[in-house]
């Protein structure tokens, strides 16, 4: 287990917005960071990074965290994980106690998938420099596409030999396991090697970690196929990886654009010539998946692929899903016979630029002129491609933007803009229709089980009802009030009289007995832990909270710091106007703190008079005239306090 002291030096040293910059896209708005949350499909901005909390929070979806619960939402991975990969980010080194035997065990099976891959980089890599047949097959392979040596370190680059179990013998004799070489498809279950005579290309995630490989093999044997890639494992799923975007990342967000290409080979030729905002689809179809990956850099893509009709197909295929996303997409195809890669290197890199700038086309219009070369004077033709453009348009979320394209496809294709619209907007609500049957039909199952547990549970699910509390009865809400104070200002100083204490001192001298009382056990355990420790000596600030081991805990102290609204600080700034009848929101914690206190009092002296009004009753009832007495005189003691505090609150009680 990492240490205490580790864990602190790793949250004092994790900035928030360096951690999620490496993932999101954020822009200054006040004393926060906004950006698009890479958590839900967000339209607009909804996620918000506080560096002076040292959290995030989407007020979209909800989520929220600090450093350590970014990466272990993000990344999928556990508390040590996400610890050790911050420890590795700020050079921190790890000290550790002893662990849990399964958290051991699941953390060692991860870190060897990656070694193991990072085992195999380095055996591709010396087969590509150090052996002949690398050097005259692999290594030549790479010269003549024009690849430098420092390129080829870049992107890890390799040689698998023609041996079919070189790979296999040389990893177990390093002594990793054969189990883990099968999870990662390197070795097959007849323990042969799954790349052998192919130059290997390691496929990274954005991190920069190795999850898989792709080879290609350099023969014509075409009964084999042209590329093949590492099966999907625990750490790397196809859908969800970009090729290059670990290297590419910082340009795309420089160049507020991302470049989009086919091959592996492009990625690597563009970048060598100083086109760095380069990514390919790994191999696979573009995802949903790798589209929001990009989104979290820029909101453009270019599209990159050849100018024969396969090429145009794939540009195709990928267009959906980016308007999907609300995302600007334009396409940029080469002269027949050309890719990225041979056409940079036949123009040069000034002309390649210039030649993207000139022949980029905004996705309607590249299809409306494809319709218009295509169909001719063909009518059918023409109808069936125009109900493809319609396709396209019902995919754009935003509402003027899909306007905008309707009116301009209308135009181009001299089709009523009326009509456009009519066709568009019931494919839109076609999909809706069947969006909404598909949730249905996933959701009965879960229904139909929910059904039979409530047949089964009737008589006491009945009973249960009868007996519940009226809500209103709950002291929830005040109880939150209570703990949000001690969480937000209970290590700041407060006067008591005559005496200097702290917040949470006050509180909790307060509240101290009737914690045991509390209805949610989560803010009782809060407060316990918070009189524990003034116990021992120790104040507790925000951080405390926010970084707190237990997730209930942290995101509770995160929900109370996050807020959708800020007050501006423009109405000084630009008006030299300040709140006149209280202070700033930030420096109102001595009021704020009295205020819960009173309500928080009000509310128990409000249940306990209820109750003994209750006991009144029944002692009026029985004839008990001893205990009326008593409990009549601990009524009016309750309504006096009840209302001494209701005075000091500005409340009028009926």
């Amino acid at each position: 287990m990492i240490s205490q002291e580790t864990i602190d030096a790793i949250f004092q040293s994790a900035h928030i917005e360096e951690v999620v910059e490496d993932y999101v896209q954020l822009t200054k708005r006040g004393v926060n960071l906004k950006g698009l949350c890479p958590f839900h499909d967000d339209k607009t901005p909804s996620f918000t990074v506080s560096p002076t909390r040292n959290i995030y929070k989407c007020f979209g979806c909800g989520k929220g965290g600090n450093s350590v619960n970014f990466l272990m939402e993000h990344e999928g991975l556990s508390y040590p994980e996400a610890l050790r990969s911050l420890a590795r980010k700020y050079n921190i080194p790890i000290e550790e106690t002893q662990v849990p035997e399964e958290y051991e065990q699941e953390r060692q099976e991860r870190d060897s998938l990656f070694l193991i891959n990072e085992f195999a980089k380095e055996f591709y890599k010396k087969q590509l420099f150090e052996t002949d047949l690398g050097k005259s097959i692999g290594l030549s392979y790479f010269k003549d596409r024009g690849l430098l040596y420092k390129t080829l370190e870049a992107f890890g680059l390799g040689f698998a030999p023609g041996s079919r179990d070189a790979f296999t013998k040389n990893a177990i004799e390093a002594g990793y396991n054969i189990e883990f070489l099968r999870k990662l498809g390197l070795t097959t279950d007849k323990d042969r090697d799954f790349f052998y005579n192919r130059v290997i290309f390691p496929i990274h995630n954005i991190a920069g970690k190795v999850v898989a490989f792709a080879g290609r093999h350099l023969t014509s044997d075409k009964k084999s196929p042209k590329y093949i890639n590492s099966k999907e494992s625990e750490i790397y799923h196809k859908s969800r990886v970009l090729y290059g975007l670990h290297l590419a990342k910082s340009a795309i967000r420089k160049e507020e654009h991302c470049l989009l290409v086919e091959g592996y080979t492009d990625v690597i030729s563009l970048h060598q010539s100083g086109v760095q905002h380069v990514v390919a689809s790994s191999g696979t179809a573009l995802t949903a998946d790798q589209v929001k990956l990009i989104k979290r850099y820029t909101t453009k893509i270019k599209i990159l692929y050849d100018g024969d009709p396969a090429g145009i197909k794939a540009a195709m295929r990928g267009i959906d899903l980016i308007l999907e996303q609300d995302m600007n997409v334009e396409l940029v195809l080469f002269p027949q016979g050309e890719d990225p890669d041979s056409f940079i290197k036949s123009v040069g890199v000034t002309a390649f630029k210039e030649y993207l700038d000139k022949e980029s086309q905004d996705f309607i219009l590249f299809k409306t002129n494809l319709i218009l070369s295509e169909a001719g004077n063909d009518p059918m033709k023409k109808a069936g491609l125009i109900k493809d453009i319609i396709e396209s348009l019902a995919h754009i979320p935003d509402t003027i933007k899909r306007s905008v394209y309707t009116r301009q496809c209308s135009e181009l294709l001299k089709v009523d803009e009326h009509i456009l619209v009519t066709e568009t907007n019931k494919v839109m609500s076609k999909r809706l229709r069947d969006s909404r049957i598909n949730k249905l039909r996933e959701s009965r199952y879960e229904h139909d089980e929910q059904s039979r547990v409530l047949e089964r549970d009737s008589f006491e699910a009945t009973q249960s009802t009868a007996k519940k509390e009226d809500p209103g009865a709950s002291d929830e809400y005040q109880e939150r009030d209570i703990i949000r104070v001690l969480i937000l200002y209970g290590d700041r100083p407060m006067q008591d009289g005559e005496q200097e204490t702290s917040i949470g001192k006050y509180i909790l001298s307060n509240i101290q007995e009737a914690i045991s009382a509390f209805d949610n056990k989560l803010y009782a355990r809060i407060a316990t832990e918070y009189g524990l420790a003034l116990a021992d000596g120790k104040i507790l600030d925000t951080n405390y909270f926010t970084q707190h081991p237990d997730p209930d805990v942290s995101a509770l102290a995160i929900e109370f710091c996050a807020s959708p609204y800020e007050y501006s600080d423009n109405w000084q700034k630009m008006w030299d106007i300040r709140l006149q009848t209280q202070p700033m929101p930030d420096e109102n914690e001595q009021q704020d703190s009295m205020q819960a206190l009173n309500r928080f009092f009000l509310r128990k002296y409000k249940k306990m008079s209820a109750t003994n009004l209750e006991q009144i009753k029944a002692f009026q009832e029985s004839g008990d005239t001893d205990s009326l007495l008593k409990h009549l005189q601990v009524q009016n003691m309750l309504i006096e306090k009840r209302n001494e505090i209701a005075n000091k609150l500005n409340t009028v009680i009926l």
